[in-house]
């Protein structure tokens, strides 16, 4: 396109960050933003529309010396794997913005900030050519976050930033022994369309299957690396929440699908029984945890554990039914748990609880709220029509034929979804009308509409129309499964 269009992408968040620090009235800052968080949405649009559906091959590729005496590079490039999750990080961005707009009341300046500051480095991550430049953005984007939880969350926020930040840093820091070892027995090199030509001695792929699985594991998260997550998502602001679940988690997905398995193809074979069973756990564990929950919010990020546990399934099935569903699976997460997360930041601003038996009757006093709250609950337990039920449809296909026990333990996840999501929405929305204040409630205004009809938008899309989202990823899908299997067989 003759513009570094990637670079863009990353920096205009980075430019719209440093412009906020000369601004001295809060709307400025949030309208300012607003608008930097808008037109990188356009950018991602703009990639989406030029993107070529027909090759695996790295596209808009930027390359630029960067440490050349360590062969450390500043390459950007997309691929089918990477693109929906530029677009998904710049809608989330958007839409996190608008939802901290009345609910963030002291250092906007700085929040709005710290939030340009993460959505560059996570865009960043999918962006990544070089490995070096990868981990750079892979550990960057932990301070923003860490930030967000511990200035502006709930009173344990400290607590939780801490707990958030020791346990994705002792993974990282494996991840690190890992990317060291890697650029060794790979020629000395940290690009990584090179390192993933490399053929390792299995011994080798198996000891950095286990640094990578540890890193990636705290970020989706797996059990038992799982517990940092609620805290985080209590604590954090609604906007904390959102980029926490809506783009965060889908950083240890991303990992194996750019890493473990086209790096490291028979040790990803060789453990994939360990990582179907590991996937299995999560989806019944975390729909057990939820459906135990009083706290709306607690509820919400457990189910992002049994949900991220169809991902991994699909990813490590090593079948194409099961990786394209994994990976959509990944973009549906997003958008439909960083919707439920939005609802639960709205209510909480109205009522400052959380907890669902402090609701009822809500489609008496917010009908608008309700209705989006049931289009979004019914997109997370995946009733057809909706986007989840492709991404998990897929997944379940692929996990069967995987392995039976799994797919059955995975359809019984499936079932507990079913039992919390509605047992919730029956408390929140239908119950015996509450009093006094919450009999006041009002419903959702104009700025949070915008906020929710583009979330609204995508359940419906892909739940009736999955044809683009699967054409965007469907080639480079095949390609890696042909590389996983062919060398893995020796081919």
């Amino acid at each position: 396109m003759g513009i570094p269009l990637l670079s863009l992408i990353i920096f205009t968040p980075v430019a719209g960050a440093a412009v906020l620090m000369f601004l001295r009235s809060d709307d400025a800052v949030r309208w300012t933003a607003l608008i930097v968080t808008v037109l990188d949405l356009a950018l991602s649009i703009v990639l989406l529309a030029g993107f070529d559906t027909t090759t695996h091959e790295m596209q808009f590729t930027e390359k630029v010396p960067w440490v050349p005496a360590l062969g450390i590079t500043y390459a950007l490039g997309v691929d089918g794997i990477s693109a929906l999750f530029v677009f998904l990080t710049a809608l989330l961005g958007a839409v996190s913005v608008l939802a901290s707009w009345v609910a963030i009341e002291r250092k906007v300046t700085a929040f709005m900030a710290s939030l340009l500051a993460m959505q560059a480095l996570m865009l960043g991550v999918f962006l990544s050519l070089d490995l070096f430049l990868f981990y750079v953005f892979w550990e960057a984007m932990l301070i923003p976050m860490y930030l967000i939880i511990g200035v502006w969350g709930g009173e344990g926020r400290v607590y939780a930033a801490f707990k958030f930040f020791l346990y994705t840093l002792a993974g990282s820091l494996l991840f690190l022994v890992g990317v060291i070892v890697l650029y060794f027995q790979g020629g000395e090199t940290f690009d990584i369309l090179a390192l993933t030509a490399q053929d390792l001695p299995f011994r080798i792929q198996s000891w950095l299957f286990f640094a990578f699985l540890i890193a990636f594991a705290v970020k989706v998260p797996m059990v038992p690396v799982h517990t940092w997550l609620p805290d985080a998502h209590v604590q954090a602001p609604t906007a904390g929440s959102i980029i926490l679940a809506g783009v965060l988690l889908k950083m240890g997905a991303y990992g194996f699908l750019r890493f473990s398995l086209p790096m490291l193809p028979e040790a990803s074979v060789y453990f994939s029984p360990l990582m179907l069973a590991l996937s299995a756990l999560a989806i019944v564990y975390g729909g057990l945890l939820a459906l135990a929950q009083d706290d709306l919010k607690k509820l919400v990020a457990y189910s992002s554990i049994s949900h991220m546990g169809f991902v991994t399934m699909g990813i490590f099935a090593l079948n194409i039914r099961g990786l394209e569903g994994g990976i959509l699976q990944m973009f549906n997460h997003g958008v439909t748990t960083g919707a439920l997360f939005l609802f639960v930041g709205l209510i909480y601003e109205r009522t400052h609880t959380r907890s669902i038996a402090d609701y009822g009757g809500l489609m008496k006093v917010a009908p608008v709220y309700t209705v989006f709250l049931a289009l979004f609950t019914l997109s997370s337990m995946a009733l057809p029509g909706t986007n989840s039920f492709v991404g998990e449809l897929l997944v379940l296909s692929g996990g069967f034929a995987a392995n039976l026990a799994v797919g059955a333990a995975a359809v019984l996840g499936a079932t507990l979804g079913a039992a919390y999501l509605l047992g919730m929405y029956r408390r929140v929305a239908l119950g015996p009308a509450s009093v006094g204040a919450r009999s006041k409630i009002r419903d959702v205004n104009a700025r949070e509409m915008v906020a929710i009809l583009p979330l609204a938008v995508f359940v419906l899309w892909v739940g009736l129309y999955p044809k683009p989202f699967l054409a965007i990823i469907d080639a480079s899908v095949t390609h890696l499964l042909t590389e996983v299997h062919g060398r893995e067989s020796g081919q």
